[in-house]
């Protein structure tokens, strides 16, 4: 590899010990986005914003809804609501379309053998061993929860609904479907 480097800049125009990289000299514009011209000197990140304008809330306005005021949710999953164009949250209201909407199953089924079963068999245990079949008794428990998420308008936000049955998955993925069609 003796071959130059075709990029290097030409010693005889520029600093000799200059190889790579922007222009590193005072005063010259840096990496990202042009300098905010309001703000000399100080470099520009982030998109250009203009000031707020001094009476007004610093975050956006509610979005509009079609949907009476007090009008019945068309669906509920623990604390998001849909109510006409909109998914209500503790968080703000976000617009229903373009949502994207997840669902994550975060419950178990833990299976034991009640403690009737092991009273029952060994006071049965002098029949012929016939007590031991207690044992195959068996008690399936749900524990845990479902989350649910949804994102749009540049907001995010979740949920948790306590499973209380091995299908509370499945009801809450229907759930899901339907506010997928909604948001559409």
């Amino acid at each position: 590899m003796s071959e130059p480097n075709p990029y290097q800049s030409d010693p005889s125009k520029s600093d000799p010990g200059y190889q790579w990289g922007p222009d590193q000299r005072p005063g010259a514009p840096g990496y990202g986005y042009p300098q905010n011209p309001a703000t000399p000197g100080l470099p520009g990140y982030g998109y250009p914003q203009t000031p707020p304008t001094p009476g007004l809330p610093a975050f956006p306005p509610a979005y509009p809804s079609i949907a009476p005021p007090g009008a019945a949710p068309t669906l509920s999953l623990g604390d998001i609501a849909i109510v006409g164009d909109q998914i209500i949250t503790p968080a703000g209201p976000m617009p229903l379309k373009g949502a994207v909407w997840n669902a994550t199953d975060m419950s178990r089924v833990e299976e034991r053998i009640p403690p009737v079963a092991i009273v029952l068999a060994v006071i049965f245990f002098v029949f012929c061993l016939l007590g031991l079949l207690f044992l195959l008794m068996k008690e399936k428990q749900t524990t845990g929860y479902v989350q649910v998420t949804v994102t749009s308008g540049g907001r995010h936000h979740s949920t948790v609904i306590p499973a209380t049955t091995p299908d509370t998955f499945y009801w809450v993925l229907g759930q899901i479907n339907y506010a997928r069609t909604l948001s559409i």
